[in-house]
């Protein structure tokens, strides 16, 4: 289907491949893995022709259509959620949208005059737009939005309105409602909540198409692809199986090269040792020469790059009282809409909650109140005794100076610590070299969530708020995170859509509204998140495992 053959491709004198080959079949949804700067964007960019390899051959099928999400969203405004959704659909969504303008024309009194006109023009684009099955187009178009977290009330309204986040989620919806061929995705679950992430799952487990992608959600990743093509150093290398299946398969690869790097390091040593101690021997001069030539033409292995992930080890934090939160009659409502209305909760010392709930039940909310950032319509959230607490937010990211360089920032925080401390600490939010020296303002938002996250935990807090705190977290990062929270002697209370987390960490569940997120009261689950799945039959609130 689509075959890369011998691909070189160099910015400046960064070499991103070299000579490389490996191809796409029908039907295979694949996993597409490497550290950052790799070249999986470019490769990307290289099968939709917005790029080209300065050697070899990239192979697509004329008649193939591709679908490409990203994550740089263009400009959306001037039309309905709806309508920008159905944009991506080919010849139905351009008739979808013809008829929308002959629509509003036939209304326009000014053009009374080219009424017949408009009325024939109709006529003949209904036509076709029933042939093409048009009008179930915009009922699967509803359902792509609800799944991916949209009410009826967005959906019908002005995507310009919206977030940049939830337009990430209508380009989403345009690439998967085109239904191409092949579909290429640049991490798409990083704007989806929980409940969004499940629903895509199960969409493009039923997609019949090919499907290239990347992601930072192992779960996600495992429960789809069947391949997974890794690219390290320039070349590309094609593991058949998931993602744990690579990841067992390149640690092996690994340990074979390291042990062929050993083996042919003894033997170049042994052979160095002949030709020197020979070297001014008239005897031994032809065979010196002979072995100085195949040293020469011997291939030299290379050391595998080590992925070195730098364990984070907390300091102990102070001990909290036994009760670390007491919610009493909390109610929060915006407008006409109630959140919560007389809601209790006893949060205690070692405790890790995670809360469950979707778009809208309250999550947010509900920490924002308990770290004293919003406060309640009535009721009270009280903190215990010798209580310190860190929360994390997406706002967590402003109060980082964007004028200074990570270690500088690390250094303006803990001024009384020794450098190496500080490097040690950025190293294990993968801040290594000369990233230690980028300035804050050039950090990307996941560089930035790592960042905050380190200056945090750095002097531990002994109670944890955290919303969201694997957004844009590489799984690198997330897995060292996850096994230093196991490890964390204090309370947590946390909202996230990463399973891995939840699984991990979750020892109790809240569980907030309903499908709509007010339908029910709040459930506060005894047992850890395994528990809750098993007893559910759910993984998150209003889905089904």
């Amino acid at each position: 289907m689509i075959s890369f053959s011998n691909i070189s491709k160099q910015y400046g004198k960064q070499l991103i491949f070299v000579e490389t080959s490996f191809q796409l079949n029908p039907g295979e949804k694949a996993g597409l893995v490497g550290p950052n700067g790799a070249g999986k964007t470019t490769l990307f960019r290289m099968i939709v022709g917005e790029e080209s390899p300065d050697d070899g051959d990239v192979t697509v099928p004329k008649k193939l259509t591709i679908g490409y999400f990203r994550q740089d969203v263009e400009e959306m405004q001037g039309r309905s959620v709806l309508d920008e959704a159905i944009a991506g659909s080919g010849r139905v969504g351009d008739l979808h949208h013809e008829l929308n303008e002959l629509q509003n024309a036939m209304e326009d009194p000014s053009k009374a005059d080219e009424m017949d006109a408009i009325l024939d023009r109709f006529g003949h684009v209904q036509e076709e737009y029933e042939h093409l099955d048009g009008y179930a187009l915009e009922a699967q178009a509803r359902e792509v939005l609800h799944g991916l977290g949209f009410h009826d009330d967005q959906i019908d309204a002005d995507v310009g309105a919206l977030s940049g986040g939830w337009k990430m989620r209508v380009a989403l919806a345009r690439v998967l409602l085109g239904r191409p061929d092949v579909l290429l995705m640049d991490e798409p679950t990083n704007h989806l909540d929980i409940e969004s992430i499940i629903w895509l799952e199960q969409f493009l487990k039923a997609y019949e198409g090919a499907l290239l992608m990347t992601s930072h959600d192992r779960e996600f990743m495992n429960r789809l692809v069947n391949k997974i093509l890794e690219i390290d150093a320039g070349e590309v290398f094609t593991y058949s199986g998931d993602y744990d299946f690579y990841e067992r398969e390149r640690n092996i690869r690994e340990t074979n090269q390291q042990a062929s790097f050993a083996r042919q390091q003894a033997m170049l040593a042994k052979e160095q040792r002949f030709i020197d101690r020979f070297r001014t021997h008239a005897a031994k001069a032809s065979q010196v020469q002979s072995r100085i030539k195949a040293l020469d033409k011997i291939e030299k292995i290379e050391l595998p790059k080590k992925r070195t992930v730098v364990k984070f080890e907390f300091r102990t934090p102070p001990r909290s009282g036994d009760q670390v939160a007491v919610i009493e009659g909390l109610s929060k409502a915006y407008g006409s809409r109630t959140i919560y209305d007389g809601f209790n909760m006893i949060v205690r010392r070692g405790e890790r909650w995670c809360v469950m709930g979707r778009n809208g039940a309250g999550k947010s909310t509900l920490l924002k109140m308990m770290a004293g950032a919003l406060n309640p319509d009535a009721g009270e959230v009280r903190l215990g005794a010798s209580l310190k607490m860190g929360y994390f937010a997406q706002q967590s990211l402003d109060v980082l100076n964007a004028d200074l360089t990570v270690i500088e920032q690390l250094q303006n925080d803990f001024p009384q610590d020794g450098i190496g401390s500080l490097r040690s600490l950025a190293g294990a939010f993968q801040f290594s070299g000369d990233d230690t020296d980028k300035k804050i303002r050039s950090l990307s938002g996941g560089e930035k969530s790592r960042l905050a996250m380190a200056r945090m935990l750095y002097d531990p807090p002994n109670f944890l708020v955290l919303d969201e705190p694997t957004n844009h977290l590489d799984l690198a990062t997330k897995e060292m995170l996850v096994e230093a929270l196991k490890e964390f002697e204090g309370t947590m209370i946390f909202v996230s859509h990463d399973r891995m987390f939840l699984r991990g960490l979750g020892t109790r569940v809240l569980e907030l509204g309903g499908e709509s997120g007010t339908e029910k009261e709040p459930r506060l689950y005894p047992g850890t998140y395994v528990e809750y799945v098993e007893a559910m039959g759910q993984e998150a609130p209003g889905t089904h495992t």
